[in-house]
């Protein structure tokens, strides 16, 4: 009886190409987001292993995610404010000051988020201490932008706070006169000198989401599978008919 079915098992040439080009397309979108879990899964265990250490030997040790500590000064007049940030559904900003500390380190201290009119032409006031601190954060790579349209910001050297789409450290350091680290600092939460927004994480979008849409896209492959059997079945039992 099973070998019968399987002799007039028929399906149509057309539903076998259409359920193939997407059971590919399933494949390959599942197989993506389980690399990007796995990438994920990298950055978030460094994450949860980074040691705490001084800022000067977290960056000689490339040392991304250390929580460090610092003494030294704010640019109390010259900040970068990064834009098109989104926190608990605003638009806003982050607010990037430069902090030179006592070692001779000059970095870009992430101070949490700001709002921002949606016009652009008020920005806000960036209150910042001005006697030496010594902070805690995570050290940290520079955000990237997730796309680059037109040229980079132009940033002038007369005019502070200045708004950025994207920070481009080899220009902000260019007009601020002074080299500074590929680095950034995420200022922790219960740091004074800070704004919102800052419950630093690891990942935009975390490992187990992205197996959890692997595992969608394979659900979706299985079911193309099955259709397929569903069609092929269907057309033979038709023909009994």
């Amino acid at each position: 009886m099973l070998s019968e079915v399987f002799k007039s098992f028929r399906p149509s040439k057309a539903a076998t190409l259409v359920l193939f080009l997407l059971a590919c397309i399933f494949a390959s979108l599942g197989t993506w987001q389980q690399r990007r879990a796995g990438e994920k899964l990298v950055i978030e265990q460094q994450h949860q292993n980074a040691p705490p250490l001084s800022l000067e030997t977290a960056i000689a040790r490339s040392s991304r995610f250390s929580i460090i500590e610092a003494r030294g000064q704010y640019d109390a007049n010259r900040h970068i404010l990064l834009d098109n940030q989104i926190w608990q559904g605003r638009a806003g900003i982050y607010v990037f000051t430069p902090f030179f500390t006592t070692e001779g380190t000059a970095i870009l201290i992430n101070r949490g988020w700001l709002p921002l009119p949606p016009d652009r032409k008020t920005l806000p006031r960036i209150t910042t201490p001005a006697d030496e601190v010594v902070l805690k954060g995570m050290l940290n790579t520079p955000p990237l932008p997730g796309l680059v349209l037109g040229s980079a910001d132009r940033l002038g050297r007369a005019q502070w706070p200045q708004l950025v789409t994207y920070l481009n450290l080899p220009d902000i350091s260019a007009t601020l006169g002074t080299p500074l680290e590929n680095w950034v600092v995420q200022l922790a939460k219960t740091e004074p000198g800070g704004f919102d927004g800052r419950n630093w994480q690891a990942v935009y979008m975390s490992s187990s989401r992205h197996q959890g849409y692997a595992v969608q896209w394979f659900a979706l492959l299985a079911a193309c599978a099955v259709m397929w059997v569903f069609l092929g079945l269907r057309k033979q039992t038709g023909i009994k008919k």
